[in-house]
């Protein structure tokens, strides 16, 4: 990957299928076709086996959509004939695989899943045998193999006979809700405690659920019936209101809201308001730097988290240290300045002390950890965070370009900062995953960020754009 950037503008140039979260497609097209996940699953194996010199160890699982389980199985069917041995968990969250792939010494481990992405995409996400998303020879060995295959046509139904049903071994799920339960939620008693949780028709159910009610906690369940298809629809981190509907309706404590594969949350507070990733990172950083846990005395996040953010951190002697976006990037960094905690506005968060991959079930229980300390209700706690008015726009475009070769794109960014005057920012990055250019502007009360964002969205649909925007 190869990153240019100027002070203001940043643009990455992918590699042709791994984005900043893995492969992710719609199902049945390529490289999401039988053909092209056999030889997937068979360089999996053969770059594992070499490196570790014997018969390699894999684990895989993935969320709830209609086409997880015959990916999976294609994948699997790869890997072995390529010599290598597969164990299944079935649905779970992409963390519960993380921390599995770790904790019981598989050599990587495998997620089906597209995150938030709508039920007809899928994708493949790899972890290495210490739980990290950098396995950068395994995909330059996978992004190899994929370039000397053609692409067949796309299917339009799954290719159930095709593969045998893999096998899955509850075994995994038990471990993974006792890590959370006897060991992130050792002593949190939440007694007394009433919590929405709205499961996205994805992987956190019914994993949140038990792990809430095992800790004493009394729930109201949504988004807790999938279909295949449902993943996502309405509901979850992509539509947090629901939860903040059903939350006040219910007359619970607080609401929490998780994406397909449940690596990250957001919570909603008795009142329906959003507390999302930047409000997290806030009240954690300042409550374990209050303790004297927060050492070295930074936080790790993205170029897209507020600005406010920042400046509460630094009137409480804390350094925020920005990354591109992706939970990669953050736990890159992490790594490298030492960091215990970081994430995403988005709710990815990440507690290296404990896991190296987002996790919203531990970021979920983290949080009560902290308002059952300090006896505070979410709201409460989030006191003291003031935000920058912020503005995103999100232009569907027909190709990637660096967006300092677009003329009109160049010119009205100029114009644009130049009305900023250092009081706000603009920041232009394309998606990893989908075909949209992101206009990220926030900046001081009383500058229409909404206005200014529009601009620079008008100027890349007239370059780049095919004519809708989100």
């Amino acid at each position: 990957m190869r990153q240019l950037e100027s002070s203001h503008v940043k643009f990455t140039v992918m590699r042709q299928f791994f984005g900043t979260d893995g492969i992710r497609g719609r199902a049945g097209e390529f490289p999401l076709q039988p053909e092209a996940l056999v030889v997937i699953g068979a360089t999996i194996s053969k770059v594992l086996a070499a490196r570790v010199g014997r018969v390699p160890r894999l684990l895989i699982g993935g969320d709830t959509r209609e086409s997880s389980p015959w990916i999976a199985a294609a994948v699997a069917q790869g890997i072995t004939q390529a010599g290598g041995t597969v164990s299944c968990a079935g649905i779970i969250p992409t963390p519960g695989i993380a921390y599995l792939t770790r904790a019981e010494g598989f050599d990587a481990g495998i997620v089906i899943s597209a995150s938030h992405n709508p039920f007809h995409d899928n994708g493949i996400k790899l972890f290495s045998a210490s739980g990290e998303k950098n396995d950068d020879e395994l995909e330059a060995a996978i992004e190899a193999a994929l370039q000397a295959l053609s692409p067949a046509p796309a299917l339009l139904e799954a290719p159930q006979p095709a593969f045998t049903p893999l096998w899955e071994d509850p075994t995994h799920a038990l471990s993974y809700l006792e890590f959370l339960t006897q060991h992130i939620g050792a002593d949190l008693d939440l007694s007394g405690w009433f919590i929405a949780l709205d499961c996205a028709n994805g992987a956190a159910f019914p994993y949140a659920n038990i792990m809430l009610q095992a800790l004493g906690a009394k729930t109201f369940l949504t988004g807790a019936a999938a279909n295949g298809r449902n993943i996502n629809d309405g509901c979850g981190t992509v539509h947090i209101q629901h939860v903040a509907e059903v939350t006040r309706s219910v007359g619970a404590q607080l609401g929490i809201a998780f994406d397909g594969d449940a690596d990250r949350c957001l919570f909603v507070d008795e009142h329906g308001e959003v507390v999302d990733g930047d409000a997290l990172l806030y009240i954690l950083a300042t409550d374990a730097d209050a303790r004297g846990e927060l050492s070295p005395r930074c936080v790790v996040a993205t170029v897209m988290s507020n600005m406010g953010l920042e400046l509460a951190l630094r009137e409480r002697g804390i350094q925020l240290i920005r990354t591109p976006v992706g939970d990669r990037a953050v736990l890159a960094a992490m790594l490298e300045h030492g960091a215990l905690l970081g994430g995403e506005q988005s709710g990815h968060i990440i507690f290296a002390h404990q896991s190296l991959a987002g996790d919203g079930l531990l970021t979920a229980l983290n949080v009560l950890h902290l308002l059952t300390r300090r006896q505070c209700s979410l709201r409460e706690a989030v006191q003291g965070l003031t935000r920058f008015p912020q503005t995103l726009v999100n232009v569907p475009v027909r190709e990637k370009r660096p967006f300092e070769t677009l003329p009109r794109v160049a010119a009205t960014v100029r114009e644009v900062e130049a009305q900023l005057a250092g009081r706000g920012r603009l920041l232009l990055r394309y998606s990893g995953t989908e075909n949209l250019a992101r206009v990220m502007l926030e900046a001081a009360n009383g500058i229409d960020t909404g206005a200014l964002a529009a601009q620079v969205a008008a100027a890349i649909e007239h370059d780049l754009g095919d004519g809708h925007r989100e």
